[in-house]
């Protein structure tokens, strides 16, 4: 008896053998579970507070006023003047300092609004396309791009016309070839250089007037 039952156990439950296939299944499974879990584990973002300064006071002095402003190092001078001073002459276009359109004067000179920290600002005097006007009247160089037709969207008029009246107050008898140096640093997507580049002669004609 004892050895029929032995038999049918052996009959009931055969164990089948571990073939090459099978074993390199459960590593594929095995590896890819480890390799999930680890980017799982590095995706997770790490939970500490995210420190830095914070908003300081400063005091800017723009067209001739003094703004007293809380920002934080990080700003940009134009942020600083088209988020918290509402002045929006100044575009940002590339945020970069390529483009020039977001060109304000500083102490008379052009520089990138975009590349210039407001707390890099303080102590310096800040013109915009908006304090070019003298008890309301144009500027000559916005009367030259309006008589040359040097704008067609306009969007990057604003930063052409800050440079050239920054341009002439250093070089009041320019040449062409000067102005077309000059106005280098200012791109127009428009192609409205010709214009551009008539109105700053007109306007320097006018200046000496």
């Amino acid at each position: 008896m004892s050895r029929r039952k032995d038999k049918s156990r052996k009959k009931e439950s055969p164990v089948a053998p571990l073939t090459r296939r099978d074993f390199l299944k459960g590593a594929g499974v095995a590896v890819s579970g480890t390799i999930l879990a680890g980017h799982a584990i590095a995706a997770a973002p790490p939970e500490t507070a995210v420190v830095g300064p914070g908003a300081t006071p400063i005091t800017l002095r723009i067209n001739g006023q003094q703004h007293e402003l809380n920002l934080e190092p990080r700003v940009t001078l134009l942020d600083a003047l088209r988020n918290d001073l509402d002045l929006t002459g100044a575009k940002r276009v590339c945020d970069r300092g390529v483009c020039g359109t977001c060109t304000v004067l500083m102490d008379g000179k052009p520089v990138y609004a975009c590349s210039v920290l407001a707390i890099e600002a303080q102590g310096h005097a800040i013109t915009t396309v908006e304090g070019l006007m003298r008890d309301g009247q144009p500027h000559p160089v916005m009367t030259a791009f309006v008589d040359h037709d040097a704008q067609q969207c306009g969007f990057c008029t604003p930063g052409f016309v800050v440079a050239c009246a920054g341009f002439l107050r250093k070089h009041p008898n320019p040449t062409q070839a000067e102005v077309e140096k000059g106005l280098g640093g200012n791109l127009c997507r428009c192609g409205t250089y010709i214009g551009v580049r008539a109105a700053a002669l007109q306007a320097a004609k006018a200046m000496k007037q």
